[in-house]
């Protein structure tokens, strides 16, 4: 199938049909979003094959990096190779000998088919604990969520193309959209977006995350672990999510619309008209 010019996504013929009259017309080339096995390697020693869209891997693999714990900084990665290979794409990830000999003890092994962020563990002990609290910071007023909400669709390119990918972007204080990723799986754009964050330096206290998806217990534990004070999700959380925000001292703001949000966590969950911590 023909592919576009920035690999997210190919073109399939397609037909429409109505229910009551059947296929008409001539197909058509449709957009559809490219799903790529991803395997993710340190210093060579596989430990991970992810369902990715193969777009801003060196910021996923960054990002992955950071929010599964195997590093601590950005500056802790001293490499990242990207090769396509006959199955997908490997991404090698080159680490200082002290963290690599920590990784290697840690020895765990996952496989997702969109990027799970617990599969592969192999007992209830070893569900990750909150790192640390999130740093305190000042709320984030309903405006710039409002705001950001509004802003969120220009910054989804390929899903507009293509109907069939995550969004996770990251909005100043004021509600300008900053940063933005997409990926078939929704803890890969949140990792994308993660990477791309650490990668540039942003400080986690002059914003917010934004993501398209359900918020579930990984969503709220990435965005945590990389510091950010607020979350917000276009659709519901999940019990395991809340449980994480609260937790961690994050603040989540779910099924977000432009009108209204629903604050499930956060110092003003119980005050009326708000919807920031």
């Amino acid at each position: 199938m023909p592919q576009n010019e920035q690999g997210g996504a190919v073109f399939a013929p397609a037909r429409t049909f109505d229910y009551d009259r059947g296929a008409s017309g001539l197909a058509q080339p449709r957009a559809i979003a490219v799903e790529t096995p991803i395997q993710l390697a340190f210093g060579g020693a596989p430990f991970a094959v992810m369902m990715a869209t193969p777009r801003d891997l060196e910021d996923f693999a960054v990002g992955f990096a950071l929010t599964e714990g195997i590093v601590e900084r950005v500056d802790e990665i001293r490499d990242v190779a990207i090769e396509p290979v006959e199955a997908g794409v490997r991404v090698d990830i080159t680490l200082p000998g002290e963290r690599m000999s920590a990784h290697l003890a840690r020895s765990r092994a996952m496989s997702g088919r969109t990027g799970c962020g617990l599969c592969g563990l192999e007992d209830l002990a070893h569900l990750p604990k909150p790192r640390r609290p999130v740093p305190a910071s000042a709320p984030i007023a309903p405006e710039a969520i409002r705001a950001a909400l509004i802003g969120l669709e220009r910054a989804q390119p390929l899903n507009a193309e293509t109907r069939a990918v995550h969004g996770a972007a990251w909005s100043d204080r004021s509600g300008v959209v900053l940063f933005a990723r997409e990926d078939v799986g929704r803890h890969n754009a949140l990792d994308k977006l993660i990477g791309a964050l650490a990668r540039a330096s942003v400080d986690p206290a002059s914003g917010f995350i934004i993501i398209t998806s359900r918020c579930s217990f990984e969503m709220a534990a990435k965005a945590a672990a990389f510091g950010a004070a607020t979350l917000v999700s276009l659709s519901a959380p999940t019990s395991l999510a809340i449980e994480r925000a609260r937790e961690s001292g994050l603040t989540l703001v779910a099924i977000a619309r432009a009108d209204r949000a629903t604050i499930f966590t956060g110092a003003a969950s119980g005050a009326s008209g708000g919807i920031a911590a």
